[in-house]
């Protein structure tokens, strides 16, 4: 697997609806930026063996530098695939919605839940939002959020943004009750 870039995004929330956050949020992500597997072979109808030969090592190279760049334990989770032009999101979903992929991070991360996914397709530049859960509690609210990424040149028509994003915490200053207090 050729890797053109690793890119880490470090966030850290200081202050939110005017009130210091205390401890600081702090999300992350690391995205790596591909060839596409299947780039120039028409419609591929198996993409089993491009799997295979990917998505593991993906999830390998991924989870562990998310971990570190994040430099905390993870509460929240979520993934991406961006699809340069000349792909098909099917493409970036077959790598990223496999348990060959996602069970470094689940496991990076002590994790039991459904790893949150967004996937499209866009030229170099386009903004993408990761979506996060909880890592063992989907139902848990304060912890349903985004982080909004941008890599400016990628990806290439012919590339694929794989990218994992992990937050140490819910959503700063969260105030919504429990989906319990609604059943």
């Amino acid at each position: 697997m050729r890797v053109r870039k690793i890119v880490t995004i470090v966030e850290e929330i200081r202050s939110e609806g005017g009130r210091e956050v205390f401890p600081t949020a702090r999300v992350a992500v690391v995205a790596a930026v591909i060839p596409n597997p299947w780039a120039g072979q028409g419609f591929v109808e198996d993409l089993q063996p491009g799997i295979d030969a990917h998505a593991s090592d993906l999830g390998a190279l991924l989870a562990p530098q998310v971990m570190a760049a994040l430099d905390a334990p993870a509460e929240a989770y979520g993934k991406a695939a961006i699809v340069g032009l000349s792909g098909e999101v099917e493409h970036g979903s077959a790598l990223i919605h496999t348990l060959k992929f996602g069970d470094h991070f689940r496991k990076a991360a002590n994790a039991t839940t459904l790893l949150p996914a967004v996937e499209k397709r866009g030229p170099a530049g386009v903004v993408f939002d990761v979506p996060l859960k909880h890592v063992t509690d989907a139902t848990i609210r304060s912890h349903h959020q985004t982080v909004e990424v941008r890599i400016a040149d990628a990806p290439h028509p012919d590339e694929i943004v794989v990218a994992l994003a992990a937050a140490a915490q819910g959503r700063p200053q969260q105030r919504l009750a429990s989906l319990s207090t609604e059943q």
